[in-house]
């Protein structure tokens, strides 16, 4: 393929840019309606595992501007996952629109539909409800054995995931390959440590909101906030128990997702709302209700690794156990990606993984970015340092010496897919060292690294963190795009893929502007709606670019196709010497010979041979080529009071063909103050009774741009073949590096390893103290 690309590569406006700075960008809460929806509200359970023994709604169904009250009673009792993934799901069926059975502080009791907010609100606390209030588990390392959570006879697995709730276990999964533990047990140098990471949430900007109606035929539309529009059609059809014919949903302006709106949360109980008093019904989140909607899987990674002398691995163990909460959501593939998506990294002669994901009556968990390899990127990225200390090698060497490198495979990868076992590839394109060494060289590792500076009480250090992820779910995931041809030359490109901000609808424009030899703002792009575009998995797994962005360009090259051929006939030539550029066919040896695209569409829609000129595309993945990346975290400790501040942080990251240079550093860079905000501030807090005390902005602490540090952005490129004009995923990885590189640099610092998130001034003070005692 050639690579002299013209509008790939190029940083263009992107497309919806000017709207969203204007605020005229369409919103779910602003979607334009006759009359005002009805608002619709949520009872929350008090407490973290109860069963209703009574309800009494009359007092609330009673209330004049109250329209519906739903309980368990009245709505649909079909079984359901909320993770949207590609069907058959490989999350365990375990929840229901509402139930009988409280799992969690905040779990649903019932909902109501009112004429406004401060109507619904007193509609819910009209409602009465008595509980038989039982033992909680509240702890992970005891949900086993502890009191059952999911005990309804419904709930099931779709395929084997290790689904066995009598025990607690959402799922379990496991490979081995090769003799791990003799290996270890044999090894010169052998170190085993547990690493801890906590609950995190997304903090989108724009809660969880859907708002339905319906329609003139009487179809039920659903206007929501969602990165999986197909998916969240698929479960709330499934949910409400009504055909999938009957259900549109409208993917509006996402106002951040970041995987929560990866979940069908409130689809299907905004549909039970219009369905019950037929009317349009809006339900938004307040900031306490998100904060319990979705969350980071805390997990516990046992790490176990061996080396021989001269710093070759000679075997990696992984053991997760992971907190799914009070409900299954992707419990088994976030598990499973704590493996699949960083064991492949390095090279060792033998390599096991085992993962189990257990219910709590916490708050659920589910898919958020990073998907599993923040939590194990955690503990691998801190033991490669350890086991490096122990060597007496540079960090940075010994990653070097044992990364993967181009053209070379991992078992891994065919072992460890997302649900089920991968497929067998071999690494086509890598920038890590690239990344490694000008990461360095940024950060000036050399003149930090063990120098120990100290300015009073506070001493800087400095870490790093190498990193792989993924693109797109091979053999399972599947992308759409549809592209026709208008009168002025324009087109017209309808996908299934979801923006959420991250300006994938411009990537699709320069993708399809590439093949067609136009420019990006001829692209006139539509997503995402299951009426109008054509199927898409949606926004998750590294996939857009990839996945999508293939779908695109194989769109727009039949296209251009298309267009040589109505060309050629108008010109009296072969097609094969008809030549695409700037808007116009041209015969080769003849450039005054020439069509403009405006007179080619106006020839086949009115004159000659009469066709739409259009077409859709598929791409299916065959492969998940990691993108890779190292980051450096330059701290200073404060040894007085534990505070630990980032004063310099270096993101060098290989995604391939950056097919947007500028919205790829934009997604580097925003995932890298997501990463550093879990690692530095962000803590979820609890009482005895599992209920989270501090929902809300002004205890629970996110980054802000104030906050952040100097940042230096990196991309190393490279070229992909497999991927859209060589390009790969970029939009999680850089969430990653952050938890390790500064546990690293604090190391450096003052001596002592933290292998729990966060690093708060507390821990990190305690920490110092119990050094001193030691």
């Amino acid at each position: 393929m050639d690579r002299n690309f013209k509008v790939v590569g190029t940083s263009v406006n992107k497309i919806d840019g000017l709207s969203m700075a204007a605020g005229q960008a369409v919103y779910v809460a602003d979607w334009p309606m006759p009359k005002a929806p009805l608002v619709g509200a949520i009872l929350h359970s008090p407490h973290a595992h109860a069963i209703i023994t009574s309800i009494d709604t009359s007092e609330a169904e009673a209330m004049p501007g109250v329209h519906a009250v739903l309980t368990y009673k009245n709505v649909p009792r079909n079984v359901y996952t909320t993770g949207g993934q590609g069907y058959p799901e490989p999350s365990p069926y375990d929840t229901f629109i509402l139930d009988k059975k409280m799992r969690y502080v905040g779990d649903w009791v019932a909902a109501v539909a009112a004429d406004n907010a401060a109507i619904a609100k007193e509609a819910i606390k009209a409602i009465k409800v008595e509980y038989d209030v039982l033992p909680a588990v509240l702890d992970i390392r005891k949900a086993k054995g502890g009191p059952v959570i999911h005990d309804e006879p419904e709930a099931h697995e779709l395929f084997p995931i290790g689904f066995k709730p009598e025990q607690n276990v959402a799922s379990e999964a496991g490979a081995t390959m090769g003799e791990v533990d003799k290996l270890l047990a044999e090894s010169p140098v052998m170190i085993s440590h547990e690493y801890e990471t906590h609950y995190g949430q997304h903090c989108p900007i724009e809660p969880h909101v859907s708002m339905g109606y319906l329609d003139e035929r009487g179809r039920l539309v659903i206007v929501t906030s969602t990165q999986v529009p197909f998916h969240a059609r698929r479960i709330t059809a499934r949910a409400l128990g009504i055909p999938v014919k009957q259900i549109r949903i409208i993917k509006a302006r996402v106002g951040g997702g970041f995987g929560t709106k990866q979940e069908v949360l409130y689809e299907p109980l905004v549909g039970a709302l219009v369905l019950a008093c037929k009317q349009p019904v809006l339900m938004e989140l307040t900031r306490a209700e998100e904060f319990i909607s979705r969350t980071r899987h805390p997990q516990i990674v046992k790490m176990s690794n061996g080396a021989r002398p001269d710093g070759s691995l000679t075997a990696t163990k992984m053991e997760v156990l992971s907190n799914t909460g009070a409900y299954g959501s992707h419990a088994l593939t976030v598990a499973m990606n704590c493996g699949s998506k960083v064991l492949p990294l390095y090279r060792a002669d033998a390599v096991e993984f085992h993962c189990e994901t257990v219910y709590t009556n916490m708050p659920v968990a589910g898919a958020y970015r990073g998907y599993g390899a923040t939590q194990s990127s955690f503990a691998q990225e801190m033991q490669m340092d350890e086991l490096a200390e122990i060597l007496n090698m540079d960090p940075i060497e010994f990653r070097l010496k044992n990364a993967i490198r181009e053209n070379e495979g991992s078992p891994v990868f065919a072992a460890l897919g997302e649900g089920k076992a991968g497929v067998e590839q071999k690494v086509t394109s890598n920038g890590l060292e690239r990344c490694i060494r000008q990461g360095a060289e940024a950060i000036g590792w050399k003149d930090i690294w063990r120098k120990h500076i100290t300015n009073g009480t506070k001493v800087r250090g400095v870490g790093m963190a190498a990193l792989m992820q993924g693109s797109s779910i091979p053999e399972v995931d599947m992308a759409s795009v549809s592209i026709k041809m208008n009168e002025d030359g324009s087109f017209n490109l309808l996908a299934g893929a979801t923006d959420l901000g991250t300006g994938s609808d411009t990537m699709l424009a320069q993708t399809a502007a590439e093949a067609l030899c136009c420019k990006a703002e001829d692209i006139i792009v539509y997503s995402s709606d299951t009426d109008m575009t054509p199927f898409d998995v949606g926004a998750y797994a590294s996939s857009t670019t990839y996945l999508s962005g293939e779908a695109s360009r194989r769109a727009a090259t039949e296209v251009a196709r298309q267009i040589k051929e109505v060309a050629a006939e108008m010109l009296g030539v072969s097609i094969d010497d008809i030549e695409l550029e700037d808007s116009k066919a041209f015969v080769r040896d003849d450039e005054s010979r020439f069509k403009t695209y405006s007179d080619i569409c106006n020839n086949a829609l009115y004159s000659n041979n009469q066709h739409q000129i259009g077409t859709i595309a598929s791409a299916i993945s065959h492969k998940s080529p990691p993108p890779f990346a190292a980051h450096f975290a330059e701290v200073e400790v404060d040894t007085e009071t534990g505070e630990v501040k980032v004063l310099h942080y270096v993101a060098a990251t290989d995604c391939g063909t950056a097919i947007n240079p500028t919205l790829a550093e934009g997604q580097v860079e925003g995932a890298v103050m997501n990463g550093m905000s879990y690692a530095l501030t962000e803590e979820y807090l609890f009482d005895k009774n599992g209920r989270m005390v501090n929902d809300g902005f002004d205890n629970y602490k996110i980054f802000s741009t104030a906050d952040m540090p100097k940042m230096t952005t990196i991309m190393v490129p490279t070229y992909e073949e497999s991927g859209p004009y060589g390009a790969k995923s970029v939009s999680e990885i850089g969430i990653n590096g952050a938890c390790p590189a500064i546990a690293n640099a604090i190391y450096d610092a003052i001596g002592v390893r933290i292998r729990s998130t966060p690093f708060t001034a507390e821990k990190v003070l305690k920490a110092l103290k119990e050094k001193k005692k030691g």
